[in-house]
């Protein structure tokens, strides 16, 4: 019985070590060493500074790194999937996903221009959502200014493409992105109508601090 206990308490030991050895290895995000990895794999998508010129794919400049590491861990766990970014999520490191997340919160995000008239019914939607339909007001949990919040992992949407945005509105409308905590962005996507995720997309385009 001892024996077995001995041995039962040096496993457990052991494994403690282990954890607390991992624990230990994860520094800090390291921006410069984020900025040679993103040099490396992410500009060709994501443009210089993580300002992307091609309006499906996201900005990442400026974006909270609580944000960006969630979103790479979910690709790298299966939680998340994309044809193009799966692969390149997969072979990275923990550490890599900080220091890439350090990187891109410290660089500063293009501004974006709004179509005008879509913009209006996007502004009201934005501030006051739609009662009629169960819409909630985006600004409850992204900000007026769109500014999102780091503690709560909701991103910075100011200044992001219209048309990541829609995309990404109707693949939450659709059931085809699920890593929303407790479907918050399925909900609210399901209720909108088509004009209106066009709307308020142009409307967070333009959106600038």
């Amino acid at each position: 019985m001892m024996k077995t206990w001995l041995r039962t308490v040096s496993v457990a030991a052991v494994l403690a070590s282990g954890a607390v050895h991992a624990a230990e290895a994860l520094k800090p995000g390291d921006a410069e060493a984020g900025a040679q990895k993103a040099n490396t794999i992410c500009m060709a998508c994501h443009g210089p500074q993580g300002n992307s010129i091609v309006p499906t794919w996201p900005k990442l400049a400026g974006q909270h790194p609580e944000y960006i590491q969630k979103q790479l861990m979910d690709f790298k766990a299966g939680n998340r999937s994309n044809v193009q970014m799966t692969p390149m999520a997969m072979p990275l490191t923990d550490q890599e996903v900080l220091d890439l997340a350090a990187y891109f919160a410290t660089q500063t995000q293009s501004g974006g221009l709004a179509d005008p008239e879509l913009a209006k019914l996007g502004e009201q939607l934005y501030r006051a959502g739609n009662p009629k339909t169960g819409v909630p007001a985006c600004n409850g949990c992204h900000g007026p200014a769109g500014m999102g919040s780091s503690l709560a992992k909701f991103p910075r949407i100011a200044g992001q493409h219209a048309d990541y945005v829609k995309q990404t509105l109707e693949y939450f409308q659709q059931g085809e992105r699920a890593n929303d905590p407790n479907g918050m962005m399925r909900g609210v996507a399901s209720r909108m109508s088509e004009k209106e995720i066009a709307a308020v997309s142009q409307y967070i385009q333009g959106l600038s601090k």
